[in-house]
């Protein structure tokens, strides 16, 4: 007999639903940020998620970010053309 173990833990803190969106499908053009975390091939990542999206909506204008370096958070100049210029953003997190 095979038994499995779910390494399912409880969670500790209480969980928020993530409630921030946009609705993309039939919209005229809705700019979206794509921030790659700086790791390797994290923009080679974001390009393809990109063309993903634009295959489901054409109408998505794409704009390009790279931190640069995983260990530190998005500079504020970078935060506040992301802002004026875009929607939405994507962000590549993790490694």
């Amino acid at each position: 007999m095979i038994e499995y173990h779910n390494p399912d833990a409880k969670v500790g803190v209480e969980r928020i639903p993530y409630n921030l969106s946009t609705s993309v499908r039939g919209s005229k053009g809705v700019n979206v940020a794509f921030l790659a975390n700086g790791f390797p091939d994290s923009e080679n990542f974001l390009r393809e998620v990109a063309k993903a999206m634009q295959e489901v909506e054409p109408s998505i204008t794409v704009f390009d970010f790279n931190k640069g370096n995983p260990t530190f958070p998005a500079n504020d100049d970078m935060l506040a053309e992301i802002q004026e210029h875009c929607t939405a953003a994507v962000a590549a997190y993790g490694h």
